[in-house]
């Protein structure tokens, strides 16, 4: 069971990578894990633990929560894991400018929990659109 989760994060880590257009050894130096440690993740011949993980999330500029997620680790607890993947993989934001999105994005959602929000309340959005 673990076994088909292995490819799946190699691929998804692989996917990250060229995404972000950094070469393999690229990536091995500035997450400090072995080039060919890296290609067996990502050839799913190896399982990386929870700290190697972390390592590659912080040389791609992604979630460490998101690749925990890909490998089986953590259980995707919302469905706004997409966004907060999204926001965190785009390289034209700073750290600071993601950091704002997420947490705006966050008090839109709690105060929408708070208030009970429904879906009829997705036809107020043509209200706020910018021209």
């Amino acid at each position: 069971m673990a076994s088909s989760k292995v490819g799946s994060i190699g691929e998804y880590i692989r996917d990250q990578r060229t995404r972000a257009k950094i070469s393999l050894r690229q990536l091995a130096d500035v997450s400090g894990i072995s080039n060919p440690y890296l290609s067996q993740i990502e050839r799913g011949l190896r399982k990386p633990s929870a700290e190697i993980l972390q390592q590659i999330a912080k040389g791609l500029r992604i979630s460490a929560e998101a690749l925990y997620v890909q490998a089986g680790i953590l259980e995707d607890r919302r469905s706004d894991t997409d966004v907060h993947t999204a926001i965190r993989a785009d390289l034209l934001l700073t750290e600071r400018q993601k950091q704002i999105l997420l947490d705006v994005y966050e008090s839109f959602r709690r105060e929408n929990e708070a208030a009970g929000a429904t879906s009829e309340q997705h036809q107020d959005t043509g209200k706020d659109e910018v021209g």
